[in-house]
């Protein structure tokens, strides 16, 4: 039987790594690998195929505990990925280009999206109030996109009333 796409395969965890030595220190890069990787979770998660979620987590949790060290688990990445410390990380070009040269797999274009998923998620199991940076960040990028949808229809628009030229 085939794994669903939310399970880790040697390429993509070379390629969490990748992401990873794209941070300049140890900080950087530790955030680095929580985005990549959770980013990558989510996205699995976005699937029809049921899902085991002990297995699943369980081999999250090895590669985070080889790659990172103890301490460290796939819900304690999640939690990091809705507090603020994440807009630092998503924010970061260097971070931006790095995802999106080695996990191409997970669009950046998604990234608003799937920490929306996340927070979602986080409300719905503790019942807490997700309004916040998070929540600020992912508007700020829907009205960013909107922005730039409503420059190129306007743009489009001009250049078909000049006839292309």
């Amino acid at each position: 039987m085939k794994k669903p796409n939310a399970f880790l395969d040697a390429a993509t965890q070379e390629n969490i790594l990748a992401v990873t030595r794209s941070g300049v220190d140890r900080d950087e890069a530790t955030g680095f690998f929580r985005v990549a990787l959770g980013l990558h979770y989510l996205s699995g998660l976005m699937t029809k195929e049921k899902l085991d979620f002990a297995a699943l987590d369980r081999e999250y949790n090895r590669f985070i505990y080889h790659a990172i060290g103890k301490g460290h688990s796939i819900t304690s990445i999640l939690q990091y990925m809705s507090g603020e410390k994440v807009i630092r990380v998503v924010d970061s070009p260097r971070f931006l280009q790095a995802f999106h040269e080695y996990c191409d797999g997970v669009p950046v274009q998604n990234i608003p999206f799937l920490l929306g998923l996340n927070l979602g998620v986080a409300k719905d199991l503790s019942g807490i109030d997700v309004r916040g940076p998070v929540a600020d960040w992912i508007e700020k990028q829907r009205i960013l996109r909107e922005e730039r949808e409503a420059e190129l229809a306007a743009q489009a628009l001009r250049e078909g009333q000049s006839g292309g030229l």
